[in-house]
């Protein structure tokens, strides 16, 4: 009875190993290859879901279905205008016959390698066949730059050149290759240097050329600003001695108009106006008793005064 227990659970796990190795799953990410002795049959398994194989005999190879990311290694390559540049690259590609991809190359690590070899060769081929301006200017100006040097190709178009070359070679390898781009153009150490030390003499002189041009603006506007206050110190001049003229003018006519209504109280009023003027603190006069200047200090009325100043004629 034991020994029939043992057999039937034995027989069990055996159906349980056969039934585990005779199903396999793929899910959205995969896609399937069933070789059979290591030789690829049928159709590669696209849909995901639950499947069916021979097991022990049958095997399932799963490939990504997803993108996938190529990055290149930098290289020193020379360009048509003999400039050794450091250029470092970039691709993405898929497995789009995963068949024929298991039949060439096996494994992504195999088809990493193929693909260094196909898009170093082909960057290598374009770069050479191009002059430096072309890798370095991202395309074609719609407006034209009379600064800048005409460029035929530009940036994007060579990685369009590059991409298709290498297209056409993966093609073989079930591989498509969706994406091409310069990730990165600079010099060569050596000549680095020498670019740097150009471009900071050019942006020195560019700065000088501003700051000449700051000061001769500078200069004319402060010329501009001398004119200007010159200008209206003139104008101001004239104006206040228009107005001057003016009040003085007024003054004395004021003056004649008083001095005609009461010639001796106007008198009296400069008289006044003139000791005012004239003695100040500590001021000494040196003058004879009868001077004109001492008659209303004297104490004479103006009536008084004009009957001396008769008598004296």
């Amino acid at each position: 009875m034991r020994i029939f227990s043992s057999l039937v659970i034995l027989v069990l796990i055996g159906i349980a190993l056969v039934l585990s190795g005779a199903f396999y799953t793929v899910n959205e990410t995969q896609q399937v290859v069933i070789t059979q002795f290591g030789k690829p049959i049928g159709k590669p398994i696209l849909e995901p879901g639950l499947h069916f194989k021979i097991p022990f005999i049958q095997e399932a190879n799963y490939f990504e279905k997803r993108f996938l990311a190529w990055d290149g290694d930098p290289n020193q390559i020379p360009t048509k205008d003999k400039r050794f540049i450091w250029v470092d690259t970039y691709a993405r590609w898929r497995i789009a016959d995963p068949l024929l991809f298991f039949q060439r190359l096996r494994n992504q690590r195999i088809a990493q390698s193929r693909l260094d070899d196909i898009l170093d060769g082909g960057t290598r081929n374009v770069v050479a066949s191009h002059r430096l301006i072309e890798l370095v200017r991202s395309g074609i100006e719609k407006k034209a730059n009379k600064k800048l040097e005409p460029i035929k190709y530009g940036r994007e178009v060579l990685s369009k050149e590059v991409l298709k070359q290498a297209a056409e070679k993966a093609k073989d390898l079930g591989i498509e290759i969706l994406d091409f781009r310069f990730k990165r153009i600079n010099y060569v150490e050596d000549v680095r240097q020498k670019v740097y030390a150009r471009m900071i003499a050019e942006r020195k002189r560019i700065a000088e050329q501003y700051r000449a041009e700051g000061a001769g603006e500078a200069a004319r506007i402060a010329g501009e600003k001398e004119r200007q206050l010159r200008i209206i110190t003139s104008e101001a001049y004239k104006t206040a001695k228009e107005i001057k003229g003016r009040a003085d003018a007024d003054a004395a006519r004021i003056y004649a108009a008083a001095y005609n209504k009461d010639p001796k109280f106007f008198k009296f009023l400069r008289s006044l106006d003139a000791y005012r003027n004239s003695l100040k603190n500590g001021t000494t006069l040196v003058i004879t008793p009868d001077n004109e200047f001492l008659k209303f200090i004297k104490g004479n009325s103006l009536e008084e005064e004009e009957k001396r100043l008769k008598d004296k004629k």
